[in-house]
């Protein structure tokens, strides 16, 4: 039997990677109601899987744990600048929290799983180990996350509270928003 010809992989998930941004960009142009209240649930998600990542194959010596941390500080930073291109908006007739995501904000989560398949193809020709570098894109996820959200709850807790006490003082004007 002969050897059926290869299927072009690498070209078919191009093309699907790309049919999902589009369609993710298309969906990002509409604002979602924001939660304050359930915020934290991405971030204990997060955390419980790095938490069970690292604990699988944990760093060894005080070098691995400093890079452990300074992933996980690393992606905190990332996260916060990424909850700041978050749009937030109060209405302030109802005083409802609504979100739209930035495209910005997509474009670098895409450049982090660009970089994370780039570090798993060439991890073994960099001399690096794919298990600790999986802990420390999980500590770096963590944080990305963690950050995230908690900059989108101050912002969101700011925003409703200036919300409030405008419709106390009677001078509701139009809706309240915060990039």
């Amino acid at each position: 039997m002969p050897p059926s010809p290869a299927l072009p992989i690498g070209p078919i998930i191009l093309a699907v990677v790309a049919l999902v941004l589009v369609l993710r960009l298309r969906a990002m142009r509409r604002t979602r109601r924001l939660r304050v209240e359930t915020l934290w649930i991405a971030p204990a998600a997060v955390l419980a899987a790095c938490v069970a990542m690292v604990a699988e194959r944990a760093p060894r010596g005080a070098a691995g744990w400093a890079m452990l941390a300074a992933a996980l500080a690393v992606g905190a930073l990332a996260g916060w600048w990424r909850g700041k291109a978050m749009r937030i908006a109060v209405d302030p007739a109802t005083h409802a929290l609504n979100q739209q995501a930035s495209p910005a904000a997509l474009l670098f989560v895409v450049l982090l799983i660009v970089a994370r398949q780039g570090l798993r193809y060439e991890a073994a020709r960099l001399g690096l180990d794919m298990a600790a570098a999986t802990g420390l894109l999980a500590a770096f996820a963590a944080g990305l996350v963690a950050a995230t959200r908690a900059e989108m709850f101050v912002r969101a807790r700011a925003l409703l509270a200036d919300a409030r006490a405008q419709s106390a003082a009677g001078s509701v004007t139009g809706p309240t928003s915060s990039r």
